[in-house]
């Protein structure tokens, strides 16, 4: 009979002792991990210049720098403006020589002679395709923008990581000392 009530007080006691430590153990091992993980797309960039190649700043919506979008189309209304214009003049020069050459006189510019109006010519043609090569510069600037924007996005620029100008005294020498500091703080 002792040892039977003497196997039960045991069994009763380590049951007891073991039932505690299971509840002791659930509560310390709660932990948090506090480190965010960026995920990294390397077809980010690609889709934001796709985006501004298909639409001017289409690609700066996508990045959500919707600030760009009016500067790029400001760029490009311009350019495209000049283009327009200096076309525009250009044919008028051009259509006014030809009727010189026909015997016309009565035009809008009778009071230029000939070679003005070749002058005139080539100065509205000249402008006109810097105006055309502006808008495609614009353009791809648009699309490259687009591009470098979506790709440094993803850099980390925690205040963890920090590079400092420092100014200190040589204590050998007592001349100041000039340099950077580069940290990390874990």
């Amino acid at each position: 009979m002792h040892k039977i009530i003497s196997i039960s007080l045991l069994l009763f006691i380590l049951g007891s002792v073991t039932g505690f430590a299971q509840v002791k153990a659930e509560a310390v091992l709660v932990t948090k991990d506090t480190l965010k993980s960026n995920d990294i797309d390397p077809l980010t960039p690609a889709k934001a210049a796709f985006y501004s190649a298909v639409l001017p700043g289409l690609g700066q919506a996508y990045n959500k720098k919707y600030w760009k979008i009016p500067l790029v189309y400001g760029a490009m209304g311009t350019s495209l403006y000049f283009y327009i214009d200096n076309n525009k003049k250009y044919h008028q020069y051009r259509d006014a020589y030809k009727r010189r050459l026909e015997g016309y006189t009565d035009d809008d510019f009778s009071y230029l002679d000939e070679k003005r109006l070749i002058a005139g010519q080539k100065f509205y043609q000249r402008n006109r395709d810097l105006s055309a090569l502006m808008t495609l510069a614009f353009y791809a600037l648009n699309i490259i923008d687009a591009n470098v924007d979506a790709a440094l996005i993803q850099f980390n620029v925690d205040e963890n990581l920090s590079v400092k100008p420092v100014i200190y005294p040589n204590d050998v020498t007592l001349k100041t000392n000039i340099g950077l500091t580069f940290n990390y703080t874990f």
